[in-house]
């Protein structure tokens, strides 16, 4: 079901569940036909806490903040839940795209449905701005003239951990993975990272997407005796793997616990007590410095208390970033001339500072190399992360001529 974000009628955010981000409408009245962006998202399932309604709501969020500075641009944005299903990805960004007249679609969390939701966009000269799913294929086999990947992806994530747990000890790996796009191109990415490192993946095992019971393939992990357990999955399936590893005893057992992914939601609904020690890679966090902090004041007030993820993030950078480039070109018809655009203008926004696009459509700033603190190091709210180190862009994204996406000229 597509939910309109609209202040126009304030009862539609009661009726779809976000009346905590009805004010600020980014809707103009006066425009026949605003420029539109979708946002395509999980609502209802193991990625809604990472992505959902916080994702609607730092589009939204960008939209007010673009118009803030000045420019007349008239912008809708609508929102809808994908189910983690590429066929009804797939008939929704159509309906949107032939019917409904959507210009831009954001988020897309869950690499299988963003990439078929990718080749509808190319093929209506739309625009896919990635802020939610990891695959580095969209940038590799899979790019377009008309995605941009913002904030993350399976190789950085993968080179950042996997990289320095290695170079800690932790040098045999068994790998529990999500068995779909994201997973697989991980997992490769992980055992690539682990072998360059000098460690080995030992073995592997993997799950159906939002399992509720991990024991036999914790058990599997046991028996590797591997130094390292990696979870290669993300959202609840992150949470409730972990949480059942701990349950059976395996950091007890001596063997290291390392998620790939992790969000802040994720360590919130895990505690401190059971997340503490984590380690993982990471484009964002709210309290990086006195722009994150003021931005996620912002967004706090209206996501009824809980604090950005990553991917809440990565929606209002993207945006932002879009509609700049549509004011620059003169509007948004031609999804690849906003693409272009997007491409030749630097980046700057309050929650990934400065950075710029290349070629492939893969958004280049800084990742950071995160610790889950322990209970006793927290002093406020949501306060879970330290910086063990910043890694530098060219250390941590897959060098260009190294993806095979078609766009990049040898």
């Amino acid at each position: 079901m597509t939910r309109r974000v609209s202040s126009v009628d304030r009862r539609t955010f009661v009726l779809t569940g976000l009346g905590a981000i009805a004010c600020g409408s980014s809707v103009a009245r006066a425009q026949a036909k605003p420029l539109k962006i979708g946002v395509l998202t999980d609502m209802s399932s193991l990625y809604a806490d990472v992505s959902g309604k916080g994702s609607v709501l730092g589009t939204l969020m960008a939209t007010e903040d673009f118009r803030g500075d000045g420019r007349s641009l008239s912008v809708e944005v609508v929102g809808a839940d994908h189910q983690n299903k590429a066929d009804i990805a797939s008939s929704i960004a159509r309906r949107w795209i032939d019917q409904d007249g959507v210009d831009a679609i954001v988020d897309v969390p869950n690499s299988s449905v963003a990439l078929a939701v990718a080749n509808i966009v190319r093929d209506k000269n739309k625009v896919l701005l990635v802020s939610g799913a990891s695959s580095s294929d969209l940038t590799g086999k899979a790019c377009s003239p008309n995605i941009i990947h913002w904030t993350y992806d399976t190789y950085a994530l993968a080179t950042g951990a996997a990289t320095a747990v290695v170079e800690s000890g932790g040098r045999n790996w068994f790998t529990l993975t999500a068995d779909y796009a994201f997973g697989h191109t991980m997992e490769q990415d992980v055992r690539k990272v682990v072998d360059r490192a000098g460690g080995k993946v030992v073995g592997s095992v993997r799950h159906p997407l939002n399992t509720q019971d991990f024991s036999s393939f914790l058990l599997q992990a046991q028996t590797s005796r591997a130094q390292v357990l990696g979870f290669i999955n993300a959202g609840g399936d992150t949470i409730n793997s972990i949480k059942q590893a701990v349950e059976f005893g395996i950091p007890a057992g001596g063997q290291r616990l390392v998620a790939t992914v992790l969000y802040v939601t994720d360590v919130h609904s895990l505690g401190l007590q059971l997340a503490q020690g984590l380690q993982f890679t990471e484009a964002f966090y709210w309290d990086l410095n006195d722009a994150t902090r003021a931005w996620t004041k912002r967004f706090v007030q209206r996501n009824e208390g809980r604090y950005p993820s990553a991917l809440h993030a990565g929606a209002y950078g993207a945006t932002l970033h879009y509609l700049r480039a549509v004011a620059a070109v003169g509007g948004a018809a031609d999804g690849k001339a906003v693409v272009d655009k997007m491409k030749e203008m630097p980046t700057e926004d309050p929650l990934f500072g400065k950075g710029h696009i290349r070629v492939d459509g893969r958004k280049i700033h800084p990742m950071y190399l995160f610790e889950v603190k322990k209970p006793g190091e927290s002093k406020y709210p949501w306060d879970y992360y330290k910086v063990i180190k910043t890694i530098s862009p060219d250390l941590v994204w897959r060098p260009l001529g190294e993806g095979g996406c078609p766009l990049v000229k040898s």
